[in-house]
């Protein structure tokens, strides 16, 4: 009972919030919103190091923190601030050399970690930063504001969702998935069910967004829901087998009802890239 309320708790906190800062902060091309994004990557990433470590990983988590935070950094100074979209990648390479190159001057008794201290720090830098970055690119679409929003309400009713159903009619059908062995049936219809609900209402009630260039508008709400929920349905798979596999049950404490920020943004790290693409594919 406990979970649940704070889970509630956490949904009527979060969700205004949102809404809040996307809609009333739009001020260099949703900076704001830019910068929560780089706070949640950076400690997405330090978790997700955490995980890393207990495999032999060898990344401290200073370092994970300003590894994770590189990618949507890079990207909110070329939105942001107008330079160059070449800085994206010349950060994206600076990193990868520091990370090969301060193991030069490695004191020979350390070597052994060396190749787990590059791989995890490639990691890293890679998840959960560089798939958030695509919500910051999101700020070029021209109704920017109801594109973040519909993305964000189709992967949190997802989330939601799934949750729901899967507490009231999940009991008899669940361990489908080895996984995640908690997931079921039940949830993952509620997911995607309430994921379409939301792609096909941003395409009924705001066609100034969501009006189609090659499908019935309607239609390419539907493919987007659909779509966007599978994706971020399997980040957080994805995100289950790692920590089955580094042995924990959560990534961290940090979020009461959720636990580590990681469990949080698995699904819309996974899913902002395929919404990113798709939305332009559908819609411009």
């Amino acid at each position: 009972m406990k979970k649940l309320i704070q889970r509630i708790l956490l949904f009527v906190i979060t969700v205004p919030l949102v809404m809040v800062v996307v809609v009333f902060l739009p001020y260099r091309n949703y900076l704001a919103t830019s910068f929560i994004v780089i706070v949640l990557s950076a400690l997405g990433s330090v978790e997700f190091a955490a995980m890393l470590n207990k495999k032999n990983g060898a990344v401290s988590t200073r370092e994970a923190g300003i590894l994770g935070a590189l990618g949507p950094a890079a990207m909110t100074l070329t939105v942001s601030f107008g330079l160059s979209f070449y800085v994206f990648p010349g950060v994206l390479m600076a990193a990868f050399s520091w990370l090969l190159l301060s193991q030069v001057f490695t004191p020979p008794e350390k070597f052994n970690n060396s190749l787990y201290h590059i791989i995890s720090g490639f990691a890293v830098m890679i998840y959960p930063g560089f798939f958030m970055s695509w919500i910051i690119l999101m700020v070029h679409f021209l109704h920017a504001n109801l594109v973040i929003l519909g993305f964000f309400f189709i992967v949190v009713v997802n989330d939601s969702a799934a949750w729901a159903m899967g507490m009231l009619f999940g009991g008899n059908n669940r361990g489908i998935i080895p996984a995640s062995p908690n997931k079921s049936v039940a949830g993952f219809i509620g997911g995607f069910a309430g994921s379409i609900l939301i792609g096909l209402g941003a395409a009924w009630f705001f066609p100034a967004a969501f009006s189609s260039t090659i499908l019935p508008s309607l239609l390419a709400g539907v493919i987007l829901g659909f779509v966007s929920a599978a994706a971020a349905s399997l980040g957080d798979l994805a995100e289950s087998v790692m920590k089955r596999s580094s042995s924990i049950k959560d990534s961290g404490g940090l979020i009461p009802g959720r636990g580590g920020v990681l469990d949080s943004i698995d699904s819309i790290a996974m899913a902002a890239p395929v919404y990113y693409g798709l939305y332009r594919f559908l819609f411009m």
